[in-house]
């Protein structure tokens, strides 16, 4: 496995890198096995935003073993309240949920801690001068947490916490799709609402990030690299045309200062998907002859399953809910095996109340109380 440099803080990450979102989907032993099998495979740099119990813990037997050749990307302002997911900067729940977080991972520092979701300027310039910073910076200070880094959707953002001069790397999204959109901290316009002529190459905000991030050597590392899968199927790419695994991380690769992308797995095979590209050739590798060419769609509205929907006072898993009903719509007729994955859902779509609540929050506009609806009559429950 190749590493990089991930920018100035000098640690050698590894090319492929471990999201750990999906963890908690799976029995914990197969989980921590899947943790094991992807550091055997060169695999040095794991992503934990998850507030969950369960993926904590997971990851925490995963890595026991070899803590030291594992770099964390631990989040702060990630909770869990009422058992569920709860992004805030309030110290009463900041502070212990991060020392769940060392607690629950055995460890007694997390190598890179990372500033949580921060999709608007106005919430960034709220930061500068608040207890949760002085947080993080007495975390840094105590070599709790050896470097500081921050997650972000908005290319506006992340340039000014480039340029901060404390933010030392930056969790981004990155795939083809999403680099052609524009910039915005309203996340209900956060994209654009079709694609054309204009808007075949590099958002310019986005270009700019890339830049300003390689000019002061901040070091980024890539989430939403396949958008969710999406890429990987021609009737849902955004492209109409689909991508493989190893294109989709090699136009990651390529972007200045990346430095590393969290692939997201569910078995040891998506994991040997993605650790092919380290022998791939250059034919495998390309992915600008795939959509050079290809015509271009907004992608507005599309769900990627990322969770910042949460949380959810009725207490859905409104990405799991959307996963299913994609998976289901795919087909001309609902697979049964679907069908009966959904039906173990402890709470399903036709219990949403259609507060909407989760639409603020979700960075890609998808139209959730909407979704649901129509995942109620799909599914008939």
């Amino acid at each position: 496995m190749k590493t990089r440099r991930l920018g100035k803080t000098e640690l050698e990450v590894s090319e492929i890198g471990f999201g750990g979102e999906w963890l908690e989907r799976h029995p914990e032993e197969e989980s921590i096995e899947l943790i094991r099998y992807a550091s055997s495979k060169g695999i040095n740099i794991l992503d934990c935003w998850m507030a969950d119990p369960k993926s904590r813990n997971i990851i925490g037997e995963g890595i026991k073993e070899n803590r030291s050749k594992w770099f964390i990307q631990g989040h702060i302002g990630s909770t869990w309240k009422d058992e569920q997911y709860f992004r805030t900067r309030d110290m009463k729940y900041v502070r212990p949920a991060f020392e769940d977080l060392l607690k629950r991972l055995q460890t007694d520092y997390i190598d890179l801690g990372m500033i949580h979701y921060v999709d608007s300027e106005e919430e960034w310039e709220q930061i500068q001068h608040s207890d949760y910073l002085e947080y993080v910076m007495d975390l840094k200070k105590n070599g709790v947490i050896r470097h500081i880094g921050m997650s972000s959707h908005n290319p506006k953002v992340a340039v000014k916490a480039a340029e901060s001069g404390y933010v030392e790397m930056i969790l981004f999204s990155i795939n083809p799709a999403f680099d052609m959109l524009p910039a915005s901290e309203n996340i209900d316009t956060m994209f654009a609402e079709e694609f054309d002529e204009n808007l075949k190459g590099t958002d310019p905000d986005r270009a700019r990030l890339y830049k300003v991030c390689e000019q002061n050597d901040v070091g980024i590392t890539v989430m939403k690299g396949f958008a969710g899968g999406r890429l990987f199927d021609e009737k849902r790419s955004p492209f109409g045309v689909s991508l493989t695994p190893v294109q989709c991380i090699h136009y990651a690769l390529t972007r200045p200062a990346v430095c590393s992308i969290m692939c997201g797995y569910d078995t040891k095979e998506q994991v040997d998907q993605a650790t092919a590209y380290e022998n791939a050739n250059e034919e495998e590798k390309d992915y600008a002859s795939v959509i050079a060419s290809a015509p271009f769609h907004s992608y507005r509205g599309e769900c990627t399953y990322c969770g910042h929907c949460k949380p959810c006072v009725s207490n859905l898993d409104i990405a799991m809910i959307n996963k299913f009903y994609d998976l289901a719509t795919m087909q001309p007729e609902v697979p049964a095996t679907v069908q009966s994955h959904y039906e173990l859902l402890e709470h399903k779509a036709s219990e949403c109340i259609g507060c909407q609540a989760c639409e603020a929050r979700c960075p890609f506009g998808v139209p959730i109380a909407e979704r649901m609806e129509k995942t109620a009559k799909l599914f008939g429950c």
